[in-house]
């Protein structure tokens, strides 16, 4: 976590530590109260970390050390606080599934409505009248 000319820790690495600060004393001040208050108060926080941290995942500035107090924050945050940050694209993706789900009950259900109905008609023979009067001209014959 030091800079390339090893002369110290980098503008990032610091304010990442500022923050990560910041948030651990804000889990430390609410976890004593219920549970839902760190996440409350603390998401702005935790938030502004990830961001940050994300984006020096991008720009390859991070350190082990960085990288292991980012994990062990976020075990924090999600196991022991139960906090959670639902995801935007949740809601299109519940909506396009519950769409193709009903499509082909519209389909069968738009096929039967449009399409014309046709009943069975029976036709029944006019030479032989049952059955068993077919099996008794047999006998005859034989």
């Amino acid at each position: 976590c030091v800079t390339k000319d090893l002369k110290g820790r980098s503008n990032d690495t610091l304010y990442f530590l500022t923050l990560l600060n910041q948030t651990v004393t804000c889990f430390e001040k609410y976890k004593q109260g219920n549970l839902t208050e760190v996440c409350k108060n603390c998401e702005v926080t935790y938030k502004g970390l990830n961001e940050l941290y994300s984006g020096m995942e991008k720009n390859n500035t991070l350190c082990i050390d960085l990288e292991d107090a980012m994990n062990t924050t976020r075990k924090l945050w999600s196991k022991t606080f139960a906090c959670s940050n639902p995801r935007e694209e949740t809601v299109p993706v519940i909506a396009v599934s519950s769409f193709m789900l009903f499509l082909p009950i519209i389909f069968y259900l738009s096929s039967f409505l449009h399409s014309e109905q046709k009943k069975r008609k029976l036709i029944h023979p006019k030479r032989a009248k049952s059955y068993t009067s077919l099996m008794n001209i047999q006998d005859k014959q034989s």
